[in-house]
């Protein structure tokens, strides 16, 4: 696996942080602001020069930034599929150029389970999961040019403690299983995966957070080719956007697609849950 691909589970959504907190300004920049910050004044008849003040900046926070409203917390299944819906990403938010898949969505009082064998199995959902829906999505082959497959997951869950759990959970699983397979003719090896908290490593985004990466095959493109898994928890809700990658497509293409779709995913999650402000 090349070394850029075990740096990516570890950086990528962080970079999605940078929608969430803007860019810094450049060297030059801080020379002219040095500079005038050091000048100082004086009238022409020769008085006393004032240096100006230096503006200080501002702290960075030390816990996300969210309210949740204890009335809008989702309490029953109903609540979980409908906020599931309203969050979860299809083609629209990945690319102009992305379609369906069939099926598209798979049923939200299912979700996936990797089993001791390290295979995914879709299963019931367990007490603490109010509902779990998945959007299959592909931008299809065009020249020599493969295929390229992404989906977006909304699990809603009954309580903090339980989302917590999950991505727990997900860090578990990359551990005990680096090669993984995904589907009867998918799979993925060399599986690595980091997670941050808030105001670790640059998440600024959402109250915990994790990367995958890993190398991805099947039986009608071969491979290897990226695989990328980036998950962030607000709240009850968990949102996931994971892409494989194809013949001819580069890491531009892939990261365009999950920053598409995650950063808008996480804001739909974040206004479901909110107090009105």
């Amino acid at each position: 696996m090349r070394y850029a691909r075990a740096l990516r589970a570890a950086s990528f959504v962080l970079a999605g942080g940078l929608i969430w907190t803007g860019c810094s300004s450049g060297a030059d920049d801080t020379k002219s602001k040095s500079k005038a910050d050091s000048k100082t004044s004086a009238d022409a008849k020769g008085s006393t020069p004032t240096k100006r003040p230096t503006p200080q900046p501002s702290p960075s926070p030390d816990a996300f930034d969210f309210d949740p409203d204890p009335s809008r917390a989702p309490k029953t299944p109903a609540d979980g599929v409908r906020i599931a819906r309203a969050v979860a990403a299809g083609p629209e938010l990945l690319g102009p150029d992305f379609v369906r898949r069939t099926p598209f969505e798979t049923d939200p009082a299912t979700w996936a389970v990797l089993d001791t064998d390290c295979v995914w199995q879709r299963s019931p959902l367990p007490a603490g999961v109010l509902a779990s829906l998945t959007r299959r999505s592909e931008l299809p082959a065009e020249g020599a040019k493969g295929p390229m497959f992404f989906a977006t997951v909304v699990t809603v869950h009954r309580d903090v403690s339980s989302a917590d759990w999950e991505l727990a959970r997900s860090l578990e699983e990359a551990l005990r299983c680096p090669d993984q397979q995904l589907s009867r003719n998918e799979r993925v090896v060399g599986l690595i995966s980091q997670g941050t908290t808030f105001g670790a490593g640059g998440n600024r985004f959402a109250e915990d957070s994790i990367g995958e990466a890993g190398d991805y095959y099947n039986d009608q493109g071969g491979g290897p080719y990226d695989y990328y898994w980036d998950q962030a928890r607000i709240g009850q809700v968990t949102v996931a956007v994971v892409g494989k990658g194809g013949k001819g497509r580069t890491d531009q293409d892939m990261n365009g697609a999950i920053q598409r779709a995650i950063s808008p995913m996480l804001i739909r999650a974040e206004n479901e849950q909110e107090a009105a402000r």
